[in-house]
């Protein structure tokens, strides 16, 4: 996986990671998510707070993130088997 190295895209990617996790444990789908991750990288592309390059990474690290299901660990340790 790529990292970041600017600090702004590492706290954006954080922030959209955890308010994911809040959807997911409020019952929300992962269509839910994705609009929400589209919204709030839409926002940041308007702003031009990052470079292109960061926002393009912040893009595609974001939705492989989503897509995978082990990203979403319920207290118990098992994967949500709503993602399957």
């Amino acid at each position: 996986m790529k990292s970041f190295e600017n600090p702004k895209a590492i706290r954006h990617f954080q922030s959209i990671c955890d308010n994911c996790q809040d959807l997911i444990n409020q019952y929300h789908t992962p269509s839910d998510l994705k609009l929400f991750s589209d919204g709030y990288l839409q926002a940041l592309r308007n702003s031009n707070s990052l470079e292109l390059k960061d926002q393009e990474k912040l893009e595609e690290l974001t939705e492989r993130w989503i897509r995978d299901p082990s990203s979403f660990i319920n207290p118990k340790d098992k994967p949500n088997s709503q993602f399957y």
